[in-house]
């Protein structure tokens, strides 16, 4: 489910800023970006976020500000690190050597190496900043599930109408099935016709060919199963709790039960392609059911 949440704290003479992306996922996919100092910070992070949130792609930004309050109190401080940066510039003109390149390094590309502009060299890790983050993380992920609840509340409000009309759906392929049955009695004769053209068949493999030519053409299992989950969707989107997995699980049968159909109503006449059409619509409102329960946790 898709949604974005930012929050900031005072951290010292710093402010730090902590923004949660997340998009479509099957599971819970995290991704962290902030400056090494805090790495401690990730295995409390993910703890924090999985009490939360149980779906979907996250993207975790955390950065330190420290210029922000500095330009505040009149000045601009920041720490260099010039043993980082002329090993880089070496390097870079060794490799640029060896390749008989004739480009030289460029502040602009040096200052964008991790460590070299340190902007968190007065932060040390401590259980005060710890608490800090937490804090902060807290707030953004309330805000973010505050964001995708609403989208959530209107996604599953739209996959209750498509379910309610997948059930109607399946009622009128049940009274066309009744309408079919002359369609199929002339199917199997002529099957039957065909087995007994210039050849001798015995009665019990007839009767055996019958009765899977019946069950082949049966839809009626299927048009049951299909009513039953419509219903089983309406109660899992109003249920508490996780549902996007259990959804796209219940999805993936109903999109079975369709496809046979399909198969099963073939060469049944008018009849048959009626409820060929019906059976395609069926399948598309399952189809976009599916898209949208990757947005429901």
């Amino acid at each position: 489910m898709t949604g974005f949440a930012r929050a900031r704290r005072s951290l010292g003479a710093a402010e730090v800023v902590l923004s949660v992306k997340s998009v479509n996922h099957r599971g819970l996919d995290l991704h962290f970006h902030m400056p090494a100092v805090f790495d401690p910070f990730e295995q409390v992070a993910r703890a924090a976020v999985k009490k939360q949130v149980e779906r979907g792609h996250l993207q975790i930004h955390l950065t330190l500000d420290k210029q922000a309050l500095d330009k505040q109190n009149g000045s601009v401080e920041g720490s260099l690190n010039v043993a980082l940066l002329e090993r880089w510039v070496a390097a870079f003109r060794e490799a640029a050597r060896q390749l008989g390149s004739p480009e030289q390094p460029a502040v602009a590309d040096a200052l964008r190496v991790p460590g070299i502009l340190q902007t968190d060299s007065s932060i040390e890790w401590t259980p005060e900043v710890e608490c800090t983050l937490t804090d902060c993380l807290e707030e953004a992920l309330n805000g973010l599930n505050e964001f995708r609840d609403r989208e959530g509340a209107a996604i599953a409000e739209e996959m209750a109408e498509r379910a309610r009309s997948l059930g109607k759906l399946a009622s009128k392929m049940e009274k066309l099935r009744s309408n079919a049955t002359e369609a199929f009695h002339l199917r199997l004769k002529e099957k039957l016709a065909d087995l007994l053209h210039g050849a001798a068949v015995e009665p019990h493999r007839l009767a055996q060919e019958a009765a899977i030519l019946a069950d082949r053409s049966d839809i009626s299992e299927e048009i049951m199963r299909l009513k039953t989950h419509a219903l089983q969707v309406l109660e899992m989107i109003r249920a508490p709790g996780e549902k996007g997995k259990k959804l796209d699980f219940l999805l993936q049968e109903m999109n079975r039960e369709s496809n046979t159909i399909l198969s099963k109503t073939s060469g049944l006449g008018d009849h048959g392609l009626t409820l060929t059409a019906l059976a395609l619509e069926a399948k598309s409102e399952i189809d976009k059911m599916r898209e949208q329960s990757l947005n429901l946790e």
